[in-house]
């Protein structure tokens, strides 16, 4: 059995692999079990388009209610004098 050995091409995907395992640990200690995920960016994102979604609503219900207020009447025009 001949052994393969790792050629110069083999030590980028070393130095990723070590560096990629060095910034998740860290990742780990900083954050601890809230790391961000795919399914927690989705959540974030689906909570933040109900938000504006809400907000949206807020705005055409008051706009609503402004829209059907009776007009205000006019203050009468006092001369100083």
């Amino acid at each position: 059995m001949s052994r393969q050995q790792g050629g110069i091409a083999d030590l980028p995907r070393a130095v990723l692999s070590a560096a990629f395992g060095v910034i998740d640990t860290a990742q780990r200690v900083v954050v601890g079990d809230r790391m961000r995920t795919a399914r927690g960016n989705a959540w974030e994102a689906i909570c933040a388009d109900r938000a504006r979604h809400d907000q949206r609503d807020e705005v055409r219900r008051h706009v609503a209610m402004i829209v059907t207020m009776p007009p205000r009447r006019k203050a009468a025009t006092r001369t100083l004098t």
